[in-house]
């Protein structure tokens, strides 16, 4: 086989398996659906948080700006799953902050224009940086940090099974949707020779493991369908 006709399908293989992520990645997305309909529905955010949605905001943004051309060559499939949970998370703070207490909306809309004016900081310090290797590994030092304190709900989520011996705080479908992703993403980055992709969607991808194990191994214990919502502030 050529070398021309190897990296023909190396190419394939990774434009595959960055589909497949961003696929995945829907799933995740449109996982908080049920919690603003219910939102919509009583008018009222409850004792939701809107802080998850704040922080998965900033994680987007900074993976979407270590995705484009001018960060990390060829990583399309990292620039287009994360412009798109960023229009989602835009869409469910949007939300949140319309139907949010006046007192607490002013804490999330001060904690929005933070998360902003960091990644206006992240995008113009990273610009000024004159050596495209040292610009990409500042940037994908910062979204693989991102990437792993994002995995503190999960661990939060497999402790809590652990001690409860109950899955109602972890929806098989999340669980899924979050292994799968992070699996195919781990193939992409691994496909694309790049560290700052499959490191942290090799961790996501464990974790991913971890929480089907005990979902079926406590499936059984667990209680009636939980009110909770599938993105939820433990801090």
């Amino acid at each position: 086989m050529s070398v021309s006709a190897s990296s023909s399908i190396l190419t394939v293989c990774k434009d595959a398996a960055g589909i497949a992520g961003n696929i995945f990645a829907f799933g995740l997305f449109v996982s908080p659906i049920p919690t603003f309909r219910r939102i919509v529905r009583n008018g009222s955010t409850e004792m939701f948080s809107g802080s998850p949605y704040i922080y998965a905001l900033l994680n987007c943004l900074i993976c979407m700006w270590y995705g484009t051309p001018f960060i990390s060559p060829d990583n399309l499939m990292v620039l287009t799953v994360n412009s798109g949970g960023a229009v989602f998370q835009f869409v469910y703070i949007i939300l949140f902050v319309t139907y949010e207490e006046k007192n607490r909306k002013v804490r999330t809309v001060g904690l929005l224009l933070a998360v902003l004016g960091l990644f206006a900081i992240i995008v113009f310090g990273s610009l000024q940086i004159a050596d495209r290797v040292t610009r990409q590994v500042f940037v994908g030092s910062l979204s693989v940090a991102s990437l792993i304190s994002m995995f503190a709900s999960p661990l939060f989520i497999i402790k809590l099974v652990i001690r409860t011996k109950s899955v109602e705080f972890m929806p098989f479908f999340l669980s899924l949707s979050t292994f799968l992703m992070s699996a195919s993403f781990f193939l992409y980055g691994l496909l694309n020779f790049d560290v700052f992709v499959y490191v942290p969607n090799g961790i996501g991808t464990i974790l991913g493991i971890v929480q089907l194990a005990l979902y079926f191994y406590y499936k059984d214990a667990s209680r009636e369908e939980s009110r909770e919502p599938l993105i939820v502030s433990y801090a």
